[in-house]
């Protein structure tokens, strides 16, 4: 089959292949896909950024996101069968969005929401699993609760803004001035136009924030959080906390260290940090197609592309120009 492997790590490190079609193991789903989405996420594993944490065998093909039809059950596979339209964001070491099909471990699976296209669907499991364990899991997000999301317009950020509201809480966003318009229009009840504006200036007594923009935002973002407040970062640095999360407890260490700086200058203002990494969760995404069928999310895309072309769909995310998430097709 057709398929697109990091054959090695590095910018350049992408190529399309013909690979096996993947082997179905007794806990396993085939899913024939139908779309696939692009993440950050990609590019890091692809970079290697991740590669002594998780350890993927080369050449092996990437993805995180994706869409599809079952075209075969394991024979331990209760609830699912050959037909079902099904989204999923793989496990790690399990990935493999970017390619003609994909084995998935059951567990990591569910039923396409009804109201979704393929297309809408790739591009939801990630970040709709990202936001709901940030908040509901981390954060413990509660109603009345103020939450900052940065880059509001974002695949990430538009997600954490309408499951924020879901939960009830009073939400800020910071995008740039293209943006500020589709930002309210998710539902944020403030929006700083990051052009014009210092979010610091404007903000504060905030219970949680989640940034993906970087050590810069996410420095300043502790001056906004009131006591106690808690200052969660998708790109780092990692805290102990990751390294137990991945089961590799050695790495520790070496994690307090990567994340010393953040974690003192949060002590200091007496609020707290976390570095957050997703995890698949089939059980979530059923959770999680209940609220897009009912209209309480929506999926955000720019644009798609076809999967021939998906090296030009990565470098379009890679170059800043997304507003919404990016999707591959068959």
């Amino acid at each position: 089959m057709k398929a697109f492997v990091v054959t090695h790590y590095g910018p350049d490190g992408l190529e399309p292949a013909d690979v096996p079609t993947p082997t179905v193991g007794p806990h396993d789903v085939l899913v024939d896909i139908r779309a696939a989405s692009i993440n950050p996420l990609d590019k890091m594993v692809r970079n290697g950024e991740f590669k002594q944490l998780i350890k993927y065998q080369r050449p092996f093909v990437l993805g995180h996101d994706l869409s599809g039809v079952i075209t075969k059950v394991g024979a331990d596979v209760p609830g699912f069968k050959v037909g079902d339209e099904v989204y999923a964001r793989p496990r790690d070491l399990r990935i493999g969005a970017f390619a003609e099909q994909v084995a998935i471990d059951a567990d990591d699976i569910a039923l396409k929401p009804a109201s979704l296209s393929f297309e809408e669907a790739a591009a939801v499991p990630l970040v709709a699993l990202a936001a709901w364990q940030a908040l509901v899991e981390v954060a413990n997000a509660q109603p009345g609760q103020k939450v900052l999301v940065h880059a509001g317009a974002g695949g990430l950020g538009s997600t954490v803004i309408q499951v924020a509201k879901h939960l009830g809480a009073h939400v800020a966003t910071t995008a740039h001035t293209n943006d500020v318009d589709r930002a309210r229009a998710l539902g944020a009840d403030e929006v700083i136009d990051l052009t014009q504006q210092d979010f610091t200036d404007l903000l504060s007594g905030y219970d949680v924030v989640l940034d993906s923009l970087g050590a810069a935002s996410l420095e300043k973002s502790l001056i906004v959080l009131k006591p106690g407040g808690l200052a969660i970062s998708v790109v780092g640095p990692p805290d102990p906390h990751f390294a137990t999360q991945l089961g590799q407890p050695l790495f520790k260490p070496v994690m307090a260290v990567l994340s010393r700086k953040i974690r003192r200058r949060a002590r200091k203002l007496g609020v707290r940090y976390s570095f957050f990494f997703m995890r698949a969760s089939g059980a979530q995404l059923t959770t999680l197609r209940a609220l897009y069928d009912a209209g309480t999310l929506r999926p955000v895309l720019d644009r798609s592309f076809p999967f021939d072309r998906t090296l030009d769909a990565i470098a379009y995310v890679e170059q800043g120009k997304a507003a919404g998430k990016i999707v591959v097709t068959r």
